[in-house]
C-alpha cells in the first residue's frame, strides 16, 4: 500500500514539474514590454500621428488602440474625461494597433474623416466606439455600414470608400502597427505616458502617471 501511495505522489510530482515547465516555457515565449530606456521616441510617436491636446504640453499619452476593440470602447469615456480635467496640459497621440476582422476598413473611415478635418477625425472614432456592437466582431466586410457612418459625418460616399480601401491606409496601419511590436505592444488599449509603459490598465495608475509627468 505504502508502494503504491509512494509510486502515486512520484507521478503526481513529475506531472506537477512538467506543467510547471510548460507554464515558464509559454511565459518566457511571450513578448515583453520595453523599458522606457529603450524605447525611441520615433517608435512611439511618428512627424504625422494625430493628437489632441496642445503639441507642446508637458505630458504625452500615447494610446495604441483598434477601432474594433471593445476594450478600447470601454475606456474611451473615461480617456475623454481625463483629457478634459487636464486640458491644455495632456496631449493624447493616437497610433492603430490592428487586431480585428473589420479593423483596416474602420481606421480607414476615421483617416477619410480626417481629410475633412482634424475635429471629424476624433468624432468619427468617437461614432465607431458608439456604433461598435453593430459592426464589430463581423466576419464580412462592413463596408456599406461604414459608408453609412461617413453619410452621418457628411461625409462623401464614394472619397471615403477610395480612403477605406487605399493602400495608403494598409501601409499606414502596417507601420503603426510594427512600431507597436517594436515597443512590446500584444494588446489593444495599450497607453505609454511620456514614453514609459502603463503599469495597468486603470483609470487611477493613468492619472498617476499624468500627475508624475506634471511634477517633474
Amino acid at each position: 500500500m505504502n508502494r503504491q501511495n509512494n509510486r502515486a505522489l512520484l507521478i503526481l510530482t513529475l506531472a506537477l514539474a512538467v506543467i510547471a515547465g510548460l507554464l515558464m516555457f509559454n511565459l518566457a515565449k511571450r513578448p515583453k514590454p520595453q523599458s522606457s530606456a529603450a524605447i525611441s521616441t520615433e517608435q512611439l510617436i511618428r512627424p504625422d500621428s494625430p493628437f489632441l491636446g496642445p503639441a507642446d504640453a508637458k505630458v504625452t499619452i500615447v494610446e495604441f488602440f483598434d477601432p474594433e476593440c471593445e476594450s478600447c470602447a470601454a475606456v474611451e469615456p473615461a480617456l475623454m474625461d481625463v483629457m478634459q480635467k487636464y486640458n491644455g496640459e495632456v496631449r493624447l497621440v493616437a497610433r492603430y494597433f490592428p487586431l480585428h476582422s473589420n479593423s483596416t476598413l474602420a481606421a480607414g473611415l476615421i483617416e477619410a474623416a480626417a481629410q475633412d478635418s482634424a475635429d471629424k477625425r476624433w468624432r468619427m472614432r468617437d461614432y465607431l466606439f458608439q456604433k461598435q456592437r453593430e459592426w464589430g466582431e463581423q466576419q464580412t466586410a462592413q463596408t456599406d455600414k461604414f459608408l453609412d457612418y461617413a453619410e452621418d459625418m457628411g461625409l462623401d460616399r464614394s472619397k471615403a470608400q477610395a480612403t477605406m480601401e487605399s493602400a495608403a491606409v494598409r501601409d499606414l496601419l502596417a507601420r503603426d502597427r510594427k512600431d507597436g511590436e517594436a515597443v512590446g505592444v500584444t494588446g489593444t488599449p495599450t497607453f505609454f505616458v511620456n514614453g514609459k509603459p502603463l503599469p495597468e490598465l486603470s483609470l487611477e495608475a493613468l492619472e498617476n502617471a499624468i500627475q508624475e509627468g506634471l511634477n517633474e
